[in-house]
């Protein structure tokens, strides 16, 4: 373990920041399931005015060094928006969150946490549920399985020994999300084939794909959907204004009309499936940046992407009609449906579906039943102040 005293400063100034976005890469760089982001979207995330998170949200960011050498980072923060949840909804008044955490060795990481829990309970915080990077609909949770492979488009990549670190300090377990896998090559077993077929000859059920053209409009019917659907989920915030603006700039350039499926209900919009082509297929060989070349191969790829695997970040069904038969069967279609899909326009064979919460029966049966296993596991963790 390396010796001398380590100071944490804030972050300040233009330097600090880089010094912040580039110690991941450096800690990272042996590991060869870890996807750097693109320097610009590690920029984003972090910078007031550029990520709508800071409108809603206290931050500070601090480093760690040993020296003059950057050995850790760590973010703190306080969502607003999340501090005024129900508290049975996981969040709710007083409960602060960090994140980002990158660190040289344990040492290391226990001062960072240390100086975030201050700040916390400087700020009249009295307990904190971490790692969240930054929004609960960025990258939560601590990695505890899955360290074999790396994580696909908008999910977190962390080393084993910082959930070590975690416990150590007394931090339990809140709550557990799961991501599931699938061979998309492989159909759907017969039981759930009926139920699709069974589907498809209902009148009162149409399975629909997004049209582009509209894309604002089908972007605020399918929060609209998922503002019902996730409102008495654990650990929800609602999205403001600008984040759904800003979600629907980002996404823009990955959505594919033919991966996103509306269900109606007797001409009523009742559930929606979102999936993304993997775009850290394409940009894991990038080291994260864009020069000199590597934005021509971006844009080539964007234009018709092929990958090995599709993520559903998202889905969500009308709360009146969550644990019903209709449900599940309006599910089972939309991901039969992209399934096609995904195969034929994109030579896709793997599916990931998550992250799911462990105590979701309902999104949990629908994986289990299309014969989907759990390839990773994330914690996010709590402890009083």
């Amino acid at each position: 373990m390396a010796q001398g005293e380590v100071i944490i400063t804030p972050v300040s100034g233009k330097a600090d920041r880089k010094a912040f976005i580039d110690l991941a890469y450096r800690i990272n760089a042996s590991d060869p399931h870890w996807v750097p982001p693109l320097r610009m979207e590690a920029e984003e995330l972090i910078t007031p005015g550029k990520n709508p998170f800071f409108e809603h949200a206290d931050v500070q960011l601090f480093l760690a060094r040993r020296g003059d050498a950057v050995v850790g980072r760590i973010s703190a923060h306080i969502d607003h928006l999340a501090i005024a949840m129900d508290p049975s909804q996981g969040m709710g008044p007083g409960t602060g969150n960090w994140g980002l955490l990158e660190a040289e060795d344990e040492t290391v990481a226990n001062a960072l946490i240390a100086r975030a829990e201050e700040w916390l309970r400087g700020k009249g915080m009295n307990r904190v549920l971490a790692p969240i990077s930054m929004s609960i609909w960025e990258e939560p949770g601590q990695l505890v399985k899955g360290f074999d492979h790396p994580p696909t488009v908008m999910m977190g990549h962390q080393p084993e020994r910082y959930n070590d670190y975690i416990k150590a300090l007394g931090y339990q377990p809140a709550k557990t999300l799961n991501t599931y896998e699938l061979d998309i090559t492989k159909e759907f077993p017969p039981l759930i084939q009926r139920i699709i077929a069974s589907g498809e000859k209902n009148p009162k059920i149409r399975i629909r794909q997004v049209e582009r053209s509209k894309f604002d409009q089908e972007a605020a019917l399918i929060l609209d959907i998922l503002n019902d659907a996730w409102s008495d989920n654990w650990g929800f915030v609602p999205f403001s204004d600008t984040e759904i603006m800003y979600a629907g700039k980002k996404f823009k350039p990955i959505v594919r009309e033919d991966l996103i499926m509306v269900a109606e209900y007797e001409g009523e919009p009742v559930a929606f499936m979102m999936t993304l082509p993997d775009l850290n297929e394409a940009i894991k060989p990038m080291g994260g940046k864009m020069l000199p070349f590597n934005w021509a191969k971006l844009l080539l790829w964007l234009r018709k992407p092929k990958v090995r695997t599709m993520r559903v970040p998202l889905m969500g069904v009308r709360k009146r009609l969550q644990s019903s038969r209709l449900a599940s069967q309006l599910a089972f279609m939309m991901i039969e449906y992209i399934r096609r899909n995904a195969i034929r326009e994109y030579g896709a064979t793997r599916g990931e579906i998550g992250w799911i919460l462990e105590d979701n029966q309902g999104m949990n049966a629908i994986a289990e039943a299309i014969d989907s296993h759990i390839n990773k596991v994330y914690v996010i963790y709590d402890k009083p102040l």
